[in-house]
């Protein structure tokens, strides 16, 4: 039994100036007024200029984030690879509009595959699909709306960047991930995701596509995709999350007046996402997954799968994943038991990575969030180190 309580070694990476900032930090956010404050006044100073970058690069950017460019976050993957935790080079920039930056997004995208492709300790790459194509044409797509001209050839666009990405990481023998977003995208996102692991995924698992256990309709859809890949003859690679968008989900679903996607309630999802858990290890032959998760039950349940299905704790097809900045005590005292564990590593300039920061803020002060476990347990080591 692996314990997450053992604090030396879920913190032993961090010096003691680093341990009392995160203490700190975790102190703060874990104040849902507080914290709910500090991030609109941060997003607004950014918008009007205000001299304030260092003071968020200085707090929640430097706990969630490796840095503003792949050059500055090395330090932190190298920190992470001396203990056995592998990176996965995350550019996240969002929302934006123009070609040029969907341009832009894809180039660095398409970098971050060329660096993990010479790196030991980078096993994948990941983007959005809305770093590279416009918000409202997916929403168009997924509501098989007819496509203006002009739009079509927005769509050509943008499928070509994917492909082209897609493609990077198939010839360089780098698998890719695709996030996963919201409800009313997603199918579209499906479709493309999809047509792309048909493409790619003949021999083994390139591309990945998210799937968030949150929404009801999930674990039909994993068993769905699993029928269709071997129908069609591939393989299928699945990120298992819970989720990041589940009070914006809820709160459309009322304003539009449509059932709500998500779960009724945190023990549905859970048992969700547990039993994709177990339906991708008694599939093992066709799906690899990465689970990435906070959840220290279905970390430990996914190693007791291993075990009853005969799978090497070092076998490519499965991974476990935490964010850069949260549940050091899954990451470390996994990596510690040999298994494969990779941190997202979040980079890019602090005004753009601004939405990121916001989704971990609010996941550390909701009720079902991180902090008070995070707080219980830095404060555990500050006192072992006699701090």
């Amino acid at each position: 039994m692996i314990s997450f309580d053992n604090t030396k070694t879920a913190f032993d990476y961090k010096n003691d100036k680093e341990l009392k900032k995160a203490y700190l930090l975790f102190k703060l956010i874990g104040m849902p007024a507080l914290s709910s404050l500090g991030m609109k006044m941060a997003t607004v100073g950014l918008k009007l200029n205000l001299p304030i970058t260092s003071l968020i690069k200085s707090t929640v950017f430097d706990q969630f984030c490796g840095g503003e460019d792949i050059e500055t976050s090395k330090a932190t993957m190298d920190k992470l690879a001396k203990y056995g935790v592998h990176s996965l080079l995350d550019y996240s920039v969002e929302g934006k509009e123009s070609e040029q930056d969907f341009n832009s997004c894809a180039k660095m995208i398409q970098k971050t595959i060329s660096i993990a492709s010479e790196s030991d300790h980078i096993p994948f790459a990941v983007f959005k699909i809305t770093g590279v194509m416009r918000f409202a044409l997916l929403e168009k797509l997924n509501n098989n709306e007819t496509l203006t001209e002009e739009e079509e050839q927005e769509y050509q666009r943008a499928y070509k960047r994917i492909n082209a990405i897609c493609k990077k990481g198939f010839n360089l023998k780098v698998p890719v991930m695709i996030d996963a977003e919201e409800s009313w995208i997603q199918d579209a996102i499906d479709r493309i995701v999809e047509e792309m692991m048909a493409k790619y995924n003949k021999q083994i698992a390139f591309i990945y596509n998210t799937v968030q256990m949150y929404r009801h309709d999930r674990l039909d859809y994993v068993k769905r995709t699993h029928e269709h890949s071997k129908d069609n003859g591939f393989f299928i690679g699945l990120k298992i999350v819970r989720g990041a968008y589940m009070e914006k989900e809820r709160e459309r679903a009322i304003e539009k007046g449509y059932e709500s996607p998500i779960q009724p309630n945190k023990d549905a999802t859970d048992k969700d996402y547990n039993l994709a858990l177990e339906y991708c290890a008694a599939n093992q032959a066709g799906i690899n997954i990465c689970a990435g998760t906070h959840n220290e039950y279905s970390s430990l349940y996914l190693t007791q799968l291993l075990a009853t299905y005969n799978i090497d704790k070092l076998s490519p097809s499965v991974y476990f994943a935490q964010l850069l900045g949260m549940s050091d005590h899954i990451s470390f005292n996994l990596s510690e038991e040999h298994y494969n564990v990779v941190k997202y590593v979040p980079f890019g300039p602090v005004k753009d990575v601004m939405p990121y920061l916001i989704r971990r803020a609010e996941e550390n002060t909701s009720i079902s969030g991180q902090s008070s476990r995070e707080l219980l347990l830095l404060k555990k080591e500050k006192k072992r180190r006699g701090l």
